[in-house]
């Protein structure tokens, strides 16, 4: 597997080893030894999340308080732009995000450690997010960013209005948001 950092201290792209012939293809999507030895980090995942959305479909920005979760996310099928917020106050990138396109082609994976905010937009029809986390999904500890807060002006690539749930359009501006330390 090749780590590639991001401009957001802890937050690291996953591009895993493929191997392919004409048959198709194989490649580990997690191994903790080598997670570990690539990145410094013995991380312990404790559930398994599966998503399927429509294309336009924008979820986030999620994050936990006070079990803050960190996520392993990649696409088995179809394309979303995940970007992910810094919301640790100590650190010297709070208040900036970094987006990647994940796709099945692709197979790139997104680390975000504890201490981010995350969303998708959906770029494809039918797109499928696999994601592991550090902590149990808690409603009760879950909040929301607004997706359009003009204090980020993330750039969602979305061709018109987003399809968001009520959480989502609800959301709160990360200047009234409850944030890490």
């Amino acid at each position: 597997m090749l780590v590639i950092p991001t401009p957001l201290p802890g937050a690291m792209l996953i591009e895993p080893r493929l191997f392919s012939d004409h048959r198709g293809f194989f490649y580990e999507s997690f191994n903790a030894r080598d997670f570990e030895a690539q990145t410094g980090i013995d991380v312990r995942f404790v559930q398994d999340n599966h998503s399927l959305s429509a294309r336009g479909v924008l979820r986030g920005l999620h994050y936990q308080l006070p079990r803050a979760q960190g996520k392993l996310v990649r696409v088995i099928r179809g394309a979303v732009l995940d970007v992910i917020l810094d919301i640790r106050r100590s650190s010297p990138t709070f208040g900036q995000w970094f987006s990647q396109v994940l796709s099945a082609d692709n197979r790139l994976q997104l680390w975000l450690p504890p201490g981010f905010a995350h969303g998708i937009s959906v770029l494809e029809d039918a797109t499928e997010v696999l994601y592991k986390t550090t902590d149990y999904w808690m409603p009760e500890h879950e909040r929301t960013i607004l997706w359009n807060d003009p204090a980020l002006g993330i750039d969602w690539q979305l061709p018109g209005e987003p399809i968001l749930s009520d959480k989502d359009r609800c959301g709160i501006p990360l200047a009234q948001a409850e944030v890490f330390g």
